[in-house]
C-alpha cells in the first residue's frame, strides 16, 4: 500500500482522459545575449546540533520581497534568452503533439445506479466536461451515449465545466467531486489560483444552481451520508494538514456546521471516505444512516500501521499492516486482509486472516456486492484479480489468496500499469481498469467477474503524421498481440470466450524491462524505451526519470507526446528505485528516512547501465526529475557531475535540511516520516549529507540544467529552484553558469497550468531545452 504523497501529486469520478537530431549551440549563449543574472546575498548564519553554517540565499523565502519577484522576473527573461534559437523548434515539437491528439477526447459511459456518468474535452477545449443521462434503454445503451458523446449530446447533463471555471479566473484545478447516495446533488472542491486552498462547492443537479452558503477554503476530502443531505468534509490547518472532520447539511450556513473530529497530533493527517456500500464514513467510522450518532475507533493507534475498511453485509474488510505476532513478513509492515463483523470492529483479535502469499504483496482492495478486488504485486508486476463472495472461512484463522479460488484478470504480455475506474456501482459484477504501458495507448478494459470474461470498451486514438522530422504515420502499424499474460497462474483461471486482441506498438518501438545491480547488490528494475528504426547504439542521446518517494509508482504509461524524442533517436529509461512503489513495502522502506541514499545509488547505477551497455551515448545522458523526485537527480549531480550532460528539475525539492528544519512550513513535519526529522542529530547529519543544496561542489563542471517553479506552489516553496540555481551559478565553474536557467510560473501552482495544449507548450520547451543541449 503506497503512502499518499503530499508532495506530489486527481479527481477520479470517471478514469482519466488519458530523422537526425536537432542541431544547435549547445552550450553558450550568442554574444550579445546577456549574463545570467546575480541576485544579493544576505548574510545569514544557520546552525543546528551545534553546527553553524552560511546561508546567503536566505533572504528568498520571504516570497513578498520585492527584490525577490524582480530577480525571478529576470531570471524568466534570461531563460528566454537562452531559449531564443530554439522557437521553431518548440513549435514544431508543439504542432506534432498537437496533430497526435485527438480532436476530442472521451471516456466511455459508466454506469451508476440509473445513471450512466462520462468525461470528454470538446474540440478545441483544454478541460474536459463532467456529464451525464439516463440509461433509459436496456439494450444498446453504449452505444446510444456514444452517440450522443460524439454527436447531438441529446439529453445529456453537464455536471462540471473545467473550462468555464478556467475563463472566469484564469486557472482551474479540481480536487475532489462526489455525487450524492441519490443523484440530485454534486459536492466538489476547487482551486482558481494554484496555492491549494480548495473550497467547496455544492450543486444542485435538478436545476444547475450552486447552493448558497458561505465559502469555506482548505477543503480537502469529501463523503456523502445516505440521506444525501448531509455532507462530511475535511479542512486543513495553516500547515496544509488536514486534521479536522465537519459535518454540513444542506440549506445551512457554514457557519452551523458541527465539527465531528479534530487530529491534535501535528504528525498526522485525517482523509474521509465512504464504504463502497455507502453503509459507512471512514475517518474513524461512522454510520452513513445515522450521520450524527458518534463515531467508533477501528484499531489503537500504531506509528506506521494504516487500516483500509470496506463493508459487505454485516463483515468489514480491513486492509492493513498492524503485525500479526505469528507471522514475521506482516509485522515487517507487509499488508494483509482481515475480516470482522461490523458490531465487533474494536476487537483484539480479528478472526479471519487472508495472507497474499509466497511472492506476492497486496496493494488496495475494492468490493462489490458479489465480489472482493484485490490488487497484487508480484515481483514488482501489478496484478489484479477477483475472489467470490461471500468467502467461506470454514473455522480457519488464516488462509492465502490461492485458497480462495480467484479470477485472475488478463492482462497484455508487455509490462503494463492498471489504473482503477471509477466503479462506483457496488451492484455492478464488471470491474472497469485504464490499463496502459510504454508501448501501449491506454486502453479502458471491463472485467465481468462473473462470467470470467473481459472486453476492450475503448482504446485511445493514435494519430501519426509526416513531417520533415522524420516522422511517418504509424496508425496503420498498429500490432496486435493475442498473448495473454497467466502471471504463472492456473490455466482454468482464464477461461475466456473469444479473446480480443491487445493493441501494442512493439514493432516500431522497443520496451525492456531490465534489472540493474546498484551499490549494495540490490537489482533495481530499468524500463528502457527506443524507436527500432531511430536508436543508434552508443550514439542516441537519452533520458533518464526516477522519483523513489512516498511508494508511489513510477508513471511508465503511454504518452503519445513521448514520442517526438523517441523519432529523434531519443532512449527514454525508467528507473524504480527505492523509496518508491513496487513489491513488498520493504520497497519503499528501504529507499526512505535513513535508507535514502540507496535512492540516489540506484539512479546512478542505473544511469551508469544504459551508458555501458550502450543505449545511451556516454556525452548525452540527461535526466528528469519532478517534486521529491528531484531530491535524487540533485544528489546524483552533486556526486557524479560527469553522469548527465543535462537535467530538467520541475517544481523540484531541493533545499530539504532547511525545509525539514522548519516545522511552520507545510507538509513539514507530515514529511518526518518519510525523510527524517532533522531535529534530531543522527537524522539531521544523515539529511544533510544528501541534501542537493548543502552539498554543491566547488568549481566543477555542472551539467546543464532547466529549473522550473510555481510561484503559488504550497508544496514546494518557488525559493527552493530559486536558491539552488543561485548558489550552483556560484559554485561553478564560470563556463557552465551559463546554461543553467530558471523558468518560473507566476499564476499556476504545483502541478502548472493544467490545460491539454498549455500541457504541451510546456514539455515542447522541455523537449527543445534537452535537444539544444545535446545537438551537435
Amino acid at each position: 500500500m503506497a503512502q499518499t504523497s503530499l508532495r506530489t501529486c486527481r479527481l477520479e469520478l470517471l478514469p482519466a482522459i488519458s530523422s537526425a537530431l536537432y542541431r544547435a549551440g549547445a552550450h553558450t549563449l550568442a554574444s550579445s545575449s546577456p549574463p545570467p543574472p546575480v541576485p544579493k546575498k544576505i548574510p545569514y548564519e544557520a546552525s543546528a546540533h551545534g553546527l553553524t553554517w552560511q546561508d546567503p540565499y536566505h533572504w528568498m523565502e520571504n516570497t513578498n520581497d520585492p527584490d525577490f519577484i524582480n530577480y525571478l522576473n529576470h531570471e524568466n527573461s534570461y531563460a528566454q534568452a537562452f531559449m531564443s534559437d530554439t522557437l521553431t523548434l518548440q513549435l514544431t515539437l508543439f504542432s506534432e503533439m498537437k496533430s497526435r491528439m485527438p480532436s476530442k477526447i472521451s471516456t466511455p459511459p459508466e454506469r451508476w445506479g440509473p445513471w450512466l456518468y462520462y468525461q470528454y474535452i470538446a474540440e478545441g477545449k483544454e478541460y474536459p466536461l463532467l456529464c451525464r443521462r439516463l440509461e433509459t434503454e436496456k439494450s444498446g445503451w453504449l452505444q446510444t451515449v456514444f452517440h450522443n458523446v460524439r454527436g447531438g449530446f441529446g439529453k445529456e447533463e453537464i455536471l462540471l465545466d473545467w473550462n468555464e471555471i478556467a475563463e472566469k479566473y484564469g486557472y482551474v484545478h479540481v480536487g475532489t467531486c462526489r455525487v450524492s447516495p441519490d443523484h440530485n446533488f454534486l459536492a466538489y472542491t476547487i482551486d482558481t489560483s494554484g496555492d491549494e486552498q480548495f473550497m467547496l462547492q455544492i450543486k444542485d443537479l435538478r436545476n444547475q444552481c450552486i447552493v448558497p452558503r458561505l465559502p469555506v477554503d482548505g477543503v480537502v476530502s469529501l463523503a456523502w451520508a445516505q440521506d444525501s443531505r448531509t455532507l462530511f468534509y475535511t479542512i486543513s490547518d495553516e500547515n496544509q494538514r488536514p486534521h479536522r472532520v465537519l459535518c454540513t447539511k444542506l440549506g445551512s450556513d457554514s457557519t452551523d456546521d458541527a465539527p465531528i473530529f479534530t487530529e491534535g497530533d501535528s504528525g498526522f493527517c485525517v482523509d474521509i471516505t465512504s464504504t463502497k456500500d455507502g453503509k459507512f464514513i471512514t475517518v474513524y467510522v461512522i454510520d452513513a444512516t445515522n450521520p450524527l450518532g458518534g463515531l467508533r475507533r477501528v484499531h489503537k493507534r500504531v506509528p506506521g500501521v494504516q487500516y483500509f475498511l470496506e463493508h459487505h453485509y454485516g463483515f468489514f474488510y480491513i486492509l492493513t499492516n498492524y503485525p500479526l505476532s505469528e507471522n514475521e513478513e506482516c509485522s515487517s509492515g507487509d499488508y494483509y486482509l482481515a475480516r470482522c463483523r461490523a458490531e465487533k470492529l474494536y476487537s483484539a483479535n480479528w478472526q479471519n486472516i487472508i495472507l497474499p502469499g509466497e511472492d506476492i504483496s497486496l496493494q488496495d482492495m475494492d468490493i462489490f456486492d458479489g465480489h472482493l478486488v484485490l490488487f497484487v504485486s508480484k515481483k514488482g508486476v501489478p496484478m489484479l484479480c477477483s475472489i467470490n463472495l461471500s468467502i467461506n472461512f470454514e473455522c480457519k484463522y488464516q488462509m492465502e489468496i490461492e485458497n480462495l479460488n480467484p479470477w485472475f484478470f488478463p492482462l497484455p504480455s508487455s509490462s503494463c500499469s492498471i489504473v482503477p475506474g471509477s466503479n462506483h456501482d457496488f451492484m455492478s459484477s464488471v470491474y472497469r481498469a485504464v490499463l496502459s504501458s510504454p508501448v501501449m495507448p491506454d486502453m479502458i478494459v471491463d472485467y465481468d467477474m462473473s462470467r470470467q470474461t473481459f472486453s476492450i470498451v475503448q482504446q485511445e486514438e493514435l494519430r501519426g503524421t509526416s513531417d520533415g522530422a522524420g516522422l511517418n504515420s504509424v496508425a496503420c502499424e498498429l500490432e496486435t498481440n493475442e498473448v495473454i499474460d497467466t502471471r504463472n497462474c492456473e490455466d482454468n483461471n482464464y477461461q475466456n470466450s473469444g479473446l480480443q486482441g491487445w493493441k501494442v506498438l512493439s514493432r516500431l518501438y522497443s520496451c525492456e524491462r531490465k534489472e540493474v545491480v546498484s551499490h549494495d547488490g540490490v537489482k533495481i528494475p530499468l524500463t528502457i524505451l527506443y524507436s527500432r528504426k531511430a536508436w543508434l547504439r552508443d550514439q542516441s542521446p537519452g533520458l533518464l526519470q526516477a522519483y523513489g518517494a512516498y511508494g508511489e509508482v513510477l508513471d511508465k504509461g503511454w504518452c503519445t507526446d513521448r514520442l517526438c524524442l523517441l523519432d529523434r533517436g531519443w532512449v527514454v529509461a525508467f528507473a524504480d528505485v527505492r523509496g518508491g512503489g513496487g513489491g513488498d513495502s520493504s520497497w519503499h522502506k528501504f529507499g526512505s528516512g535513513l535508507y535514502k541514499r540507496n535512492s540516489i545509488h540506484d539512479l546512478t547505477s542505473c544511469g551508469k547501465y544504459l551508458v555501458n551497455e550502450g543505449y545511451v551515448c556516454k556525452d548525452k545522458l540527461c535526466a528528469i526529475g519532478y517534486s521529491a523526485g528531484c531530491l535524487l537527480v540533485g544528489a546524483a549531480i552533486n556526486m557524479y557531475p560527469k553522469l548527465f550532460c543535462a537535467a530538467i528539475l520541475k517544481v523540484p525539492f531541493l533545499d530539504i535540511c532547511n525545509t525539514m528544519l522548519d516545522p511552520s512550513l507545510p507538509l513539514t513535519k507530515l514529511d518526518y516520516e518519510e525523510f527524517g526529522n532533522p531535529q534530531i542529530q543522527s537524522q539531521f547529519e544523515y539529511i544533510r549529507s544528501y541534501s542537493p543544496y548543502d552539498n554543491i561542489p566547488s568549481g566543477v563542471c555542472h551539467p546543464s540544467v532547466l529549473v522550473t517553479a510555481s510561484f503559488h506552489d504550497a508544496r514546494v516553496g518557488v525559493w527552493e529552484a530559486a536558491k539552488w540555481v543561485a548558489k550552483v551559478r556560484d559554485r561553478m565553474c564560470s563556463a557552465c553558469s551559463h546554461s543553467v536557467i530558471l523558468k518560473t510560473n507566476t499564476t499556476g501552482g504545483h502541478f502548472g497550468e493544467g490545460g491539454r495544449y498549455s500541457q504541451c507548450e510546456e514539455t515542447a520547451y522541455d523537449y527543445a531545452f534537452l535537444m539544444k543541449i545535446c545537438g551537435d
